[in-house]
């Protein structure tokens, strides 16, 4: 929680530090301010530094009343917070012109156009929320999970953008139909039937045109793989 800003800090144990231990949090405390913040006079940091006095708590109240902190004693951890990010500021201020000529870390390290080359493929966590995210989105399993999550990568980005949603979300207005101008072919002696019966029959003609679409659309794609390349679509045959 704190492992960054005490690193800043250069504190010397920035991963173990342990907040909820009465004796390393008061040498915390004290380090804080003799060395980061120095609020108090050295000759006034007495009390603060007798980590071992019984009064040692009020003192550290008084502390965080005089350094102007918004939490209080029981908020421990908000407090240490607050106090590193007051920390690190001064360091800052001190050593600014330091500081500004200080490059990232990752500067010059070009970052990898494949956003998936870093994942642990063999951690049975990523393996579960792959194969979840898979029964989910209703792909086909694979051996290889990296293949698995380049897959569902790939739908989410044709299918579950904002574009495609928005796109598939879109309702086409059609013409209004007079329906006493089609013909049902017979007649089931209700008006209000057979008025169901004609938008019955002009919403299978529908289906029937789009299924003819998609019929000839298979068959174009797959003459454009098999067919002699003299094949005229047009003509709908093969040679001359």
């Amino acid at each position: 929680m704190f492992r960054r800003k005490l690193q800043a800090l250069d504190y010397h144990n920035p991963s173990g530090f342990n907040c909820k231990d009465e004796t390393e949090f008061r040498n915390f405390i004290v380090w804080l301010e003799d060395q980061k913040i120095r609020h108090y006079k050295i000759e006034d940091r007495g009390n603060l530094r007798n980590i071992h006095s019984t009064e040692w708590t009020k003192q550290y109240e008084k502390y965080l009343k005089d350094v102007t902190c918004p939490f209080t004693v029981p908020e421990r951890q908000e407090a240490i917070d607050w106090l590193l990010g007051l920390a690190v500021r001064l360091e800052y201020g001190d050593n600014a012109a330091k500081y500004q000529n200080v490059k990232p870390l990752n500067a010059d390290v070009t970052k990898n156009a494949e956003p998936l080359i870093n994942l642990d493929v063999s951690n049975p966590d990523f393996k579960v929320g792959v194969m979840a995210l898979a029964n989910l989105l209703q792909i086909q399993r694979h051996d290889n999970y990296l293949v698995m999550i380049k897959a569902i990568r790939i739908l989410i980005q044709e299918r579950l953008s904002p574009e495609a949603v928005a796109k598939a979300n879109s309702t086409k207005e059609g013409l209004p139909v007079s329906l006493d101008k089609h013909t049902l072919g017979f007649d089931t002696g209700d008006a209000v039937l057979n008025d169901a019966a004609r938008i019955l029959r002009l919403l299978h003609v529908e289906e029937l045109r789009e299924l003819q679409t998609k019929i000839n659309e298979a068959i174009v794609a797959v003459q454009a793989i098999i067919a002699d390349p003299k094949t005229d679509h047009r003509l709908g045959k093969v040679g001359r």
